[in-house]
C-alpha cells in the first residue's frame, strides 16, 4: 500500500496564491458575502488543503443524497458523511447559481470564493436520521443537525486565508504530514483518533500499532466537541508528556486534526479513516465506540458498518481492534481476544469514569490512567 495514496487517487489543493490571490481578494470585497461559523470554516480548510480529497467545494444535491442512502458520493467513492455549505434564508434568496460568493468569518474576513453551482433545501430530520439511525435532539450531533440552517448551497471554492484553528501550529495539513513521514522512511503509518487525553487503553491500542508498523500518528480533533470534554490543552499536554517520556523516540508523530465532532458513530468511524488516508496514513484503528457517545450505539457497531466496505476500495486498512480492559487476575491490561478471566475480574477502562472522578477531587487508580496524565487534565478542567 504506498504512503500518502490520497482517496480518489489525488491530492486536492485549493489553495490561492501569488497574483490570483490578490486578484481574488479584491473582487471578494464586492461580492455577497455568506457568513461561516467556526465548523463550516474548519471545513472549508479541510477542503483546502486536502484532508477531504476528493471533494474541491461543498457538497451538490447528487452528492449528498447519495451520502445519505450509500455512503458514496455521486461517482460511486466511499464517502460516509455530508460535507455541506449552510447559508441564512437572505443570503440563500439573494444567490442564484452562476454568482460567485465570499465566503467569510464572523469577524468578515474573506477566507474562500465560492461559485455557486447549486442551491437546494433538505429535509434535517432525515438528514439526521441516515447519519445517526435516529432523529433524537438529546444527541449532541443530531441537535447540531437539527438547529442548522436547511438551506445550502453548493460549488467549488478557492481558499484565500486560514480560518482561526485552534494550536494553529500543531494543524498540519496533509502535505506536511506526509513530507514529514517520508523524511522519517516511514511505509507503513497507523492513524489514531482521539478527543480525549490518553488511558491505559489508549496506550494498549497504540502500543499494538508500535509493535506491527513504522510509525504512529496520534491525531486528536481539536474543533468542538460536546459540554464536559476534555480541553485541549490537556488533550495536547498529556500525550506530549507521553511521547517524550514513554514512547521510542522518533516513532510517533503528534498533529491536531482541524475539524469538529459529528458524534457519528459507524459513519464518523470511517470518515475519520477516510481522512487519515488522505493524511498519508495506510492503517488506521478502530476501537470500542468510535466516535460515539455513551448510551447510543453498541461496543462494536463502527465494525460492523467498516466491514461493508472492501479494504481494496477503501485504500486504507482499518485495524478492527478490541477494547481493553484492566484485568486482576492478568495484573495487566488486556483484550478479550487476550484475556479468559471472568467478568469480575475486569475493570472498564473509561474516560467518563476518568471524568467522574476528576470532578469530585479523586485520584482515578493507575491501572486505568497513569498519574501524570491524571494530574495534566485536572489542571485544565473541561470543556
Amino acid at each position: 500500500m504506498k504512503l500518502g495514496e490520497p482517496h480518489g487517487g489525488r491530492l486536492i489543493n485549493r489553495l490561492v496564491e501569488g497574483p490570483k490571490r490578490e486578484r481574488l481578494l479584491e473582487e471578494a470585497r464586492e461580492m455577497p458575502k455568506v457568513v461561516m461559523d467556526a465548523n463550516t470554516a474548519m471545513d472549508l480548510w479541510q477542503i483546502a488543503t486536502g484532508g477531504f480529497s476528493p471533494l474541491e467545494g461543498f457538497m451538490a444535491r447528487s452528492d449528498y443524497e447519495r451520502v445519505l442512502a450509500e455512503a458514496r458520493l455521486e461517482d460511486g467513492l466511499i464517502w460516509p458523511l455530508p460535507v455541506v455549505l449552510p447559508t441564512g434564508e437572505i443570503e440563500f434568496m439573494s444567490l442564484s447559481e452562476g454568482d460567485q460568493a465570499a465566503l467569510v468569518d464572523r469577524s468578515g474576513k474573506p477566507l474562500a470564493v465560492l461559485a455557486v453551482e447549486e442551491k437546494f433545501s433538505v429535509d434535517l430530520k432525515a438528514e439526521a436520521k441516515a447519519i445517526y439511525g435516529f432523529d433524537d435532539p438529546g444527541h449532541p450531533g443530531v441537535v447540531k443537525v437539527l438547529r442548522r440552517s436547511n438551506r445550502l448551497l453548493a460549488g467549488p471554492i478557492w481558499a484565500l486565508d486560514r480560518p482561526e484553528l485552534p494550536f494553529p501550529e500543531l494543524c498540519r495539513t496533509p502535505a506536511e504530514l506526509r513530507a514529514e513521514f517520508k523524511a522519517r522512511g516511514w511505509r507503513t503509518v497507523v492513524g489514531f483518533q482521539t478527543r480525549n487525553p490518553p488511558h491505559r487503553a489508549h496506550e494498549h491500542l497504540q502500543r499494538i500499532a508500535l509493535e506491527l508498523f513504522d510509525g504512529l500518528l496520534i491525531h486528536p480533533v481539536l474543533g468542538e466537541k460536546k459540554p464536559g470534554d476534555f480541553k485541549n490543552e490537556a488533550i495536547i499536554e498529556a500525550y506530549r508528556w507521553l511521547i517524550e517520556n514513554v514512547y521510542p523516540k522518533g516513532r510517533v508523530v503528534l498533529s491536531g486534526l482541524a475539524t469538529w465532532m459529528r458524534f457519528a458513530g459507524p459513519r464518523e468511524a470511517l470518515f475519520h479513516a477516510l481522512v487519515r488516508k488522505n493524511y498519508g496514513c495506510t492503517h488506521f484503528i478502530v476501537g470500542r465506540l468510535h466516535a460515539s457517545p455513551s448510551g447510543w450505539y453498541g461496543d462494536y457497531d463502527a465494525h460492523e458498518f467498516i466491514r461493508k466496505f472492501n479494504t481494496e476500495e477503501l485504500g486504507i486498512e482499518v485495524l478492527l481492534l478490541k477494547g481493553p480492559f484492566y484485568c486482576r487476575a492478568c495484573g495487566g491490561v488486556a483484550t478479550e481476544n487476550t484475556c479468559g478471566h471472568a467478568e469480575a475480574e475486569r475493570v472498564r477502562i473509561s474516560m467518563t469514569t476518568v471524568r467522574a472522578m476528576i470532578r469530585e477531587g479523586k485520584q482515578p487508580p493507575p491501572e486505568i490512567i497513569r498519574p501524570e496524565v491524571a494530574r495534566i487534565i485536572a489542571k485544565y478542567g473541561f470543556v
